[in-house]
């Protein structure tokens, strides 16, 4: 009677150090979610600001995009020109919301070294942040 192996060591070998690598892996990404929410944390108490008109409307956003206050200065406010102010407004508050997208950009880039994790398939970039 002849025993034929079906196996090798040499197979059972890269399943273990596949399985230290998904292990090192695995931690990385526990990591990352890690720095990812202690980021996000600090963008929601970081406070960033734009104006318009010469800083006669100014606009204060968090980091995470919410916007905090609009501060107008009273020698812009004409009643027979509410449109001007509504577009100093308008433009207050883009100017502090992209100043508040650059400060996502930097702090959620220096967490994941630059990788756009917006692309990930549902499930991976759920499980990230």
């Amino acid at each position: 009677m002849t025993i034929t192996l079906v196996g090798s060591a040499d197979r059972v070998r890269p399943n273990v150090a596949n399985q230290k690598q998904l292990n090192q892996m695995m931690r990385q990404v526990q990591k990352m979610q890690s720095d990812m929410a202690a980021a996000q944390d600090e963008l929601a108490t970081s406070l960033v600001e734009g104006s318009a008109g010469g800083g006669k409307v100014t606009a204060v956003v968090t980091g995470a995009g919410d916007v905090q206050t609009v501060r107008i200065s009273p020698d812009v406010v004409d009643p027979d020109d509410v449109e001007m102010l509504e577009d100093l407004v308008v433009a207050a508050v883009g100017e502090a919301m992209r100043r508040a997208q650059e400060l996502q950009a930097e702090r959620m880039g220096a967490v994941t070294g630059g990788v756009d994790l917006g692309g990930l398939p549902p499930g991976l970039g759920g499980a990230l942040g």
